[in-house]
């Protein structure tokens, strides 16, 4: 047997016994109807909701690679949904693990693998059709369900819109990447005659944005006379909760949208200019210290 059939084999089987514990977690939440809260949907879509996103792992018909759906709320979990849960995320490390070794050893194999991997279910072959969405989105399939088995005074939730990754990239790397691009036009000339006049071991910064997504902060639950104890999390997916009894901590209602402009101070100890030095790279100098 080749390398690249055994893995596609093993590929196949975590994918069904990720699949295969889904299903179990969805079952286990019809039949406890545990209290919950979606974003975005009234209470009593709410299950419906949480039930759709744990299978929701395809890509939309022209779907930026990078985004992923995002389902923020809370489920009260009783110990059998907890345990539930927990072999979800096993399986999905499970999963992510074999892609990984899939994409070292046999690259040219994933493309045609992540196509293949919902015809092995008939459901969600035939979901696939109807909706017209396209291949297996790794990341949605991965990603892991978030949870907490402490007991929460309240939750807060609130959207965060200011994040950004921050690369590190040289001189001679960003002229090379300038000159990929039309370099008969004239924004294109004038950057690389900006960076031209740059000391060639000066660093540079390539910025991009990252898409708002919802944050929870957990208050938990002290002594009294003890000092307040809290966790703030991304919460792309419902945060389940284990409960005693069943009930939901308090939480806020967030605003359906993020907010249209950055809500957070500027950081006293930001480093870049405040414009890019290459706009077509979103590429910045660092700032001097005045």
């Amino acid at each position: 047997m080749t390398t690249h059939y055994r893995l596609l084999q093993q590929l196949d089987a975590r994918f069904d016994a990720l699949i295969e514990t889904l299903h179990q977690l969805q079952q286990s939440l019809l039949e406890e109807q545990p209290r919950c809260w979606m974003h975005g949907v009234s209470d009593h879509q709410a299950l419906e909701q949480v039930h759709f996103c744990l299978t929701d792992l395809w890509y939309l018909d022209g779907q930026d690679g990078r985004a992923t759906r995002s389902y923020p709320g809370l489920v009260a979990c009783s110990a059998r949904l907890w345990e539930d849960v927990g072999q979800v995320n096993q399986a999905k490390l499970a999963f992510s693990w074999m892609i990984e070794q899939l994409r070292k050893e046999a690259p040219q194999e994933l493309s045609e693998a992540r196509q293949q991997l919902a015809q092995r279910h008939t459901s969600l072959h035939q979901h696939l059709s109807q909706e017209g969405l396209a291949r297996l989105h790794l990341k949605q399939a991965w990603r892991q369900l978030p949870g907490c088995e402490r007991p929460l005074q309240q939750v807060r939730f609130s959207w965060y819109s200011s994040g950004r990754s921050i690369r590190k990239i040289t001189l001679k790397e960003a002229e090379y990447r300038l000159q990929e691009m039309n370099t008969d036009a004239a924004h294109i000339q004038i950057q690389l005659k900006k960076l031209a006049h740059l000391p060639p071991d000066e660093p540079l910064a390539q910025v991009q944005k990252q898409a708002p997504l919802m944050r929870a902060n957990l208050f938990f639950k002290t002594e009294p006379g003890a000092a307040a104890e809290r966790q703030a999390m991304n919460v792309a997916l419902p945060l389940f909760l284990l409960s005693e009894d069943g009930r939901l901590p308090t939480f806020n209602l967030p605003p359906t949208e993020p907010p249209a402009q950055r809500t957070r101070a500027r950081r006293s100890d930001n480093r870049l200019e405040d414009e890019p030095f290459l706009p077509s790279l979103r590429v910045y100098r660092y700032s001097r210290p005045k």
